[in-house]
Formats: structure tokens, C-alpha cells, sequence
């Protein structure tokens, strides 16, 4: 496999995943959202992301999650399932939950927490190239790993066989541009930003997407990639000066949250206007209402209140 064997590309959101009020796992609340987003335009969802607070549930809920998000999507656009565990095996057991539920891929990071050296990184995605089902998304995220891999290590995993494409959530610009150059012929590159810089590696056919945000935008957000492929450089940019908004607003460079957590940031934003956000589970906590006043004013700058 390589980044021929997808069609991935463009605006595909980290989905949220709604609980309820007591913290259970609220499936026809899903099931509406990603109604939503497909209307909205969405090039493909990633389900049980970081966003998608994968960290607090179990296996079961995750295969109803996974069957839930295939009911309704399979086969319509791209679905990317979040198989993110301390263990290879747990990742290929999520694989195959997936796999049956009609996804077509899997998005991995290292094990979180353990900080494993270079060679325990390449051993574990290496097990898992041996056992999944289906094409992997390499996740570099830092914040969750608190490991920045290498562009000579995403080089060595991006030869594995069913590694075709990486999502590079680096806080560093340069390292992304260093990766995306290096490696681009060989694996789809997601994490571009949705700004200028981002409108010129689209352009230059340079990288081919962005995971991320939670769709809370809605068709604005894909737009930023429609616009550009059909030669709007204009349009293409306002669509990105609304995501780049929010993302100034309520996080960080590195993508951590400026306040609360962005789980909580993004549910807000989705139940302010009146979409199927829901709550958060513990240990993520709904934002306070000083935080909740600040995702509110910037919906009403971008006249989505």
C-alpha cells in the first residue's frame, strides 16, 4: 500500500463523540451528528480520535461506536477509525472492530504516556503492520505522546505496508515542512493549516489534508478545500480565516486548548448552535461559564449566533 491505495484528501474532521448528561455513550445523538457533518460536506470523519475521547471508553462502547458511525456512513465517505491503545495488540483488536463495521483505515499514534525510544516506536507500528486489516494514518501528536517523532523514524514506518499516510500534529512548522517534502510521493500528508501557508502547499499539490477541528464549523470548513481545487483562491481563504479564528481563539499553536480541554471546547461550539454536541465524560469537564462566554463571542464575530 501507499498513498495511491486511498482517495483521502481534503477536510476530515476528528469528530466529538457525545455522552450524556450521566456520561453514557448517547448513540441517536451520533447518529444526528454525523448526519450533520456528511451534509455539511465533510471529505471523510475520523471517529474515536483524541477529539473523539477514545481514552475514556472501552472496547465495547468503541465497537458501538464504530457500528453506529458505519450504519449510517460506509462506503459514502472515508471513515477513519481512532485505534489509539498502550498496546499493539489492543490497536489490531480496534482494527478489526473497525474493519467490520465498514471503515477504511485506522489512525494510530505511539502508545500514549510511555514515551518509548525510537526503536519500541518503529517495533510497535511494525506489529500492527503485520495484523491490521486495514490502511494506517501514522499520528505524530506530541501533547498526547510527548514524543516528536523524527523525520528519519516516520520515514522508516512510512515503508511498512499498510502505512499510507501520516498525521503530523507537530507544533513545529519546519519539521512539518521537512516530513511533508521528504515524504509526500510515498504517503498522503495531513495537517496542513488552513491559512495561507496551507492554500500554497494545496496548491503545489504538497499536502493533501487536514484531520482536525471537529467539523464545528460545518461546510465552511471543506469548503476551504473545494474553493481551492476549483481555482477560488479568494473564496478558498475566507472559508480558512473562519477556522483560523476559532483555532486562534480557543487553542494553542501546539493545538492544546487555551482553556478547558478541547473536547469540551469543541461540544460547546456544536451545542451553542444548536447541534448534537452532548457532554463530555469524566475526566474531561464541561467548560465553565467564563469559557462557555468565550466560545460564544466568537461564534457571534463569525455571525454563526
Amino acid at each position: 500500500m501507499n498513498r495511491d491505495s486511498i482517495s483521502w484528501r481534503g477536510y476530515m474532521p476528528a469528530i466529538t463523540t457525545p455522552f450524556d448528561e450521566q456520561g453514557k455513550l448517547d448513540l441517536p445523538t451520533l447518529r444526528k451528528l454525523v448526519e450533520w457533518l456528511a451534509d455539511q460536506g465533510m471529505h471523510g470523519l475520523i471517529v474515536a480520535g483524541t477529539t473523539g475521547e477514545w481514552f475514556s471508553m472501552n472496547s465495547d462502547e468503541k465497537a458501538q461506536l464504530f457500528s453506529a458511525v458505519g450504519e449510517v456512513l460506509k462506503g459514502q465517505i472515508p471513515l477513519i477509525a481512532g485505534c489509539n491503545a498502550f498496546t499493539a495488540r489492543e490497536v489490531i483488536s480496534n482494527a478489526q472492530t473497525a474493519a467490520r463495521s465498514g471503515f477504511d483505515g485506522i489512525l494510530v499514534t505511539p502508545p500514549p504516556y510511555v514515551r518509548p525510544c525510537e526503536q519500541e516506536v518503529i517495533a510497535f507500528y511494525e506489529d500492527i503492520d503485520q495484523a491490521t486489516p486495514l490502511p494506517i494514518c501514522v499520528y505524530n501528536w506530541p501533547p498526547g505522546t510527548n514524543i516528536d517523532l523524527r523525520k528519519d523514524t516516520l520515514a522508516h514506518l512510512a515503508d511498512l505496508d499498510h502505512v499510507v499516510a501520516i498525521k503530523n500534529s507537530t507544533g513545529d512548522p519546519q519539521h512539518f515542512l521537512d516530513v511533508m517534502r521528504a515524504l509526500n510521493q510515498k504517503v498522503r500528508i495531513f495537517g496542513i493549516p488552513m491559512n495561507n501557508v496551507g492554500a500554497e502547499l494545496v496548491l503545489a499539490n504538497e499536502a493533501d489534508g487536514t484531520m482536525g477541528a471537529g467539523g464545528v464549523l460545518g461546510q465552511t470548513q471543506p469548503d476551504f478545500y473545494n474553493f481551492l481545487w476549483a481555482g477560488d483562491r479568494e473564496r478558498g481563504l475566507a472559508a480558512a480565516a473562519q477556522d483560523s479564528r476559532i483555532m486562534g481563539d480557543w487553542f494553542h499553536t501546539d493545538y492544546t486548548a487555551r482553556f478547558g480541554s478541547a473536547q469540551a471546547v469543541f461540544k460547546t461550539a456544536l451545542n451553542l448552535q444548536g447541534l448534537p454536541g452532548g457532554y463530555p465524560r469524566r475526566p474531561i469537564l464541561p467548560l465553565a461559564e467564563a469559557h462557555i462566554a468565550i466560545v460564544r463571542h466568537t461564534l457571534e464575530e463569525l455571525g454563526r449566533l
